[in-house]
């Protein structure tokens, strides 16, 4: 139950996210991006402290998927350095973790 799955977070600047869930889920690279709007980030970028307005993507994939998926990402982001942070799924809805291995190809 779970190991072979991982929860993706990433960000993109406020309304931006949804064309990134669009194109990894057209692409079979996740089953499922949730896009959660109005997120407040703040970080240290060159010095300095930085506050944006933000789009946080929940992507729920498999884990030999999460080099093609990084690589989308990052093709379609507007960040110099973009947040990519994969989670293990350590347990989950069986049922769920299936649908997630018919989706995604």
């Amino acid at each position: 139950m779970g190991y072979g799955y991982a929860v993706v977070l990433v960000t993109t600047p406020a309304g931006q996210g949804g064309e990134i869930a669009r194109s990894i889920v057209e692409k079979r690279l996740a089953a499922c991006v949730n896009v959660v709007s109005g997120v407040k980030s703040f970080y240290l970028w060159k010095g300095a402290l930085e506050s944006d307005g933000e789009d946080l993507l929940i992507i729920k994939t498999r884990i030999d998927k999460l080099e093609k998926l990084i690589d989308e990402v990052k093709e379609m982001h507007p960040y110099e350095v973009p947040e990519i942070i994969a989670l293990p799924i350590i347990a989950g809805n069986n049922d769920y973790l299936k649908w997630i291995d018919e989706e995604v190809r």
